[in-house]
């Protein structure tokens, strides 16, 4: 038995491998176009936009996508999903190769590889139930997160030295191919859904699964997420969380490019990112978190100390340690959500449940993109300039001018950040999740 589990956890390594590379291909292209787009129009707002148009797409169809990912091979929902994905890429390269790329060609570039990464996401979160055991959840979860953070890690320092050495085109090309790289990686990988389980479905249910609508199976997963009050508070508290961080996600350029260049800032980026890094290798070697309310609570308070103290100083320093230190909080927190929701839903279901959580969840993250530059624009920074409304006051500490009034909107987030700690510790029907732990099938 053992044997085996070893054989899936290397399928899974496998398929994670490809996401890693994926991942830092996408990141390279998501950077690059990000500056492009900011130094051509000077507004946070359109930055916002390319990153809202990356994001929104998918987070609308993730409950298509996990319908499917249940229905069918998550296999092949990877691989059309990272075929997709690239098609969106050939359609900005297009026109750059044309010498006629517009802001509007990017938007409508990212929302191609964000429609098809609505059909990737899901079957890749819930086929790591296929490969890996309950015992090493927290290990995947790690690795995971680290694949995920690979983007900001190693894509930012990657962005900042290829666009002096080479054109956007070619980064567009290694991201497509990173790409086909995943595609061809998960084409070796045969998914270990419980075979015998889904020929029974097949064999004496086949006119009920053909008359399950999406609908269905939607309410299904609907009814799963409701029928746990701890799962849908953790729902609430993420959203929550993850409206705080897209103001970050979309802001910390425009405020950082006013007091450095693009390379410095990805440079700062990846070693923000290497705390996500070390505190998910940390995660995934050991295992070690047992009590995933108790860690939650604690690392809320100082993801956000650590949020804060980024909008303190112009100091770039200051600015990569606090970042740092946020992310490698950060880690911990994410691992202790989705462990808990992992372990308190049935296999079966996972595909269109983590479809749904991730729509609940991530509804922060629009949010946030749409309300940025809005509010970067007209509300704080005008508070924060030459004889703005707190210039003698808020100023005083952390300075005036161009993104000080970003820097003051983070530390009024870091705050908000941390009071969540105290509402998590105080919920009971969080702190049961951990007791009320579905068995494994």
């Amino acid at each position: 038995m053992d044997t085996l589990q070893q054989k899936l956890f290397s399928k899974f390594l496998l398929v994670w491998f490809g996401q890693l590379i994926s991942n830092i291909g996408s990141g390279l292209t998501a950077f690059t176009l990000g500056i492009l787009v900011l130094q051509q129009t000077q507004s946070p707002t359109s930055y916002a936009m390319v990153i809202f148009c990356s994001f929104m797409p998918s987070l609308l169809l993730k409950p298509v996508g996990g319908v499917l990912a249940d229905r069918f091979d998550r296999r092949l929902m990877m691989i059309l999903g990272d075929a997709g994905s690239a098609f969106g890429l050939i359609f900005i390269l297009a026109f750059v190769l044309m010498g006629s790329l517009e802001v509007w060609h990017i938007y409508v570039g990212a929302s191609i590889s964000s429609i098809f990464g609505a059909l990737h996401n899901p079957a890749y979160k819930a086929s790591v139930t296929d490969f890996v055991s309950e015992e090493k959840y927290t290990q995947a979860s790690g690795l995971m997160q680290l694949a995920s953070t690979s983007q900001f890690l190693v894509s930012p320092v990657l962005a900042g030295i290829l666009i002096t050495i080479m054109d956007i085109k070619y980064i567009l090309v290694i991201d497509i191919l990173s790409f086909f790289i995943a595609a061809l990686l998960v084409v070796w990988v045969r998914s270990n859904r419980v075979v015998a389980e889904q020929a029974k479905l097949q064999n004496h249910h086949v006119e009920e699964q053909v008359k399950l609508s999406f609908w269905h199976e939607l309410k299904e997963g609907m009814r799963t997420i409701n029928a746990n009050k701890g799962i849908v508070v953790l729902i609430t508290l993420t959203s929550v969380l993850c409206f705080y961080i897209g103001f970050l996600q979309t802001l910390l350029a425009p405020m950082m490019l006013n007091f450095t260049d693009p390379k410095t800032y990805g440079i700062s980026l990846s070693v923000c990112a290497s705390g996500l890094l070390v505190s998910s290798l940390l995660i995934s070697i050991f295992g070690g978190i047992k009590k995933h309310v108790a860690t939650m609570t604690v690392c809320l308070v100082f993801v956000g100390l650590f949020y804060s103290l980024i909008g303190v100083s112009t100091n770039v320093y200051v600015i990569v340690v606090s970042g740092f230190l946020f992310f490698f909080a950060l880690a911990f927190v994410q691992t202790s959500l989705e462990v808990l929701i992992r372990q308190n839903i049935d296999n079966t279901v996972q595909g269109r449940v983590w479809s749904l959580i991730s729509v609940a969840t991530q509804l922060g993250y629009p949010i946030a993109y749409v309300l940025s530059g809005v509010l970067a624009e007209h509300v704080f920074n005008p508070l924060l300039v030459e004889g703005g409304l707190l210039a003698t006051s808020v100023g005083s500490i952390i300075g005036i001018g161009p993104g000080r009034g970003i820097g003051f909107m983070f530390i009024v987030f870091g705050i908000l950040i941390a009071f969540l700690s105290f509402v998590t510790g105080r919920t009971k029907v969080i702190k049961e999740l951990e007791s009320n732990a579905v068995d494994e099938k």
